[in-house]
């Protein structure tokens, strides 16, 4: 199988825009193609050497639109070829599982995000068994995301009884998610360790592994995150404020803290 020689997660992989921001919340987030791929130029200058891509419609919402995607994709290829380049398929309520799982076959990326519990919302357990090996097959990275323990021990649970491609682990460890104002501490990585431990543990292999945060504790938590071995995914995704509350001026911008963080501390 292809999927145990794809490339490591990135260490810093930006998250630029997600599914549910818009202008409002930061005049810098990017919506248009154009926006993203100049943002994923000037985060990569800045140190990121990884983009979380979302794309939006005519009218800035979030979608799940094959073309857009390959659009997106084919832009990036010219401006930031040397940097990992992961899409999506958050449903946000709008999405079936099915629908997620047809825009992966119809872009067929070198990697996405996927979140295990949006896709067993239809409980179509055949089809997610053959949707995931089908990826594998493909040398398609794909990265679970993951909201809280359950979550965790669910997969352990479908790589145990082969539901699940097991040779090869990525996973994202959301920190905060159904916090009130979806505020991150350090402290919530802990039980995701724990879980990992016994995840490993059980499939036999080493997982790679990455966590976002909310809220001005975002560079702690990336940065606790990092010297326990995980990577880091930042931006206006999660999160617009700097450490001491101002706000960033871009996603470049928090890409540069963290880095300069991550160095302070030697």
């Amino acid at each position: 199988m292809a999927s145990p020689h794809l490339p490591a997660l990135p260490h810093i992989m930006v998250a630029p825009n997600g599914a549910r921001k818009g202008k409002k919340d930061h005049p810098a987030l990017p919506i248009t193609i154009a926006e993203t791929v100049e943002t994923a130029r000037v985060c990569s200058q800045a140190g990121a050497d990884g983009l979380h891509a979302h794309v939006r419609d005519k009218d800035g919402k979030h979608c799940l639109d094959a073309g857009l995607y390959r659009e997106l994709l084919a832009e990036l290829k010219i401006a930031t070829p040397d940097i990992y380049i992961q899409i999506t398929t958050e449903s946000v309520g709008q999405y079936s599982p099915a629908q997620q799982r047809s825009v992966v076959q119809d872009v067929t990326p070198a990697a996405v995000s996927i979140s295990i519990r949006e896709m067993l919302g239809d409980g179509e357990i055949p089809e997610i068994k053959r949707f995931y090996q089908e990826q594998e097959e493909k040398g398609v990275a794909v990265q679970h995301i993951l909201y809280d323990t359950q979550d965790v021990d669910l997969i352990t649970k479908l790589c145990s009884d082969g539901t699940l491609p097991s040779s090869r682990l990525d996973l994202l460890f959301v920190l905060g998610r159904y916090t009130t104002g979806q505020t991150s501490s350090p402290d919530a990585l802990h039980p995701f360790l724990q879980s990992l431990h016994a995840l490993e543990t059980a499939v036999g292999i080493k997982a790679d592994w990455a966590c976002c945060a909310f809220g001005n504790q975002e560079t702690d938590c990336l940065l606790h995150a990092m010297q326990r071995g995980g990577k880091a995914r930042i931006g206006f995704e999660n999160n617009v404020y700097h450490a001491d509350g101002s706000r960033a001026r871009d996603n470049a911008e928090r890409v540069t803290a963290l880095i300069k963080s991550r160095a302070a501390m030697g």
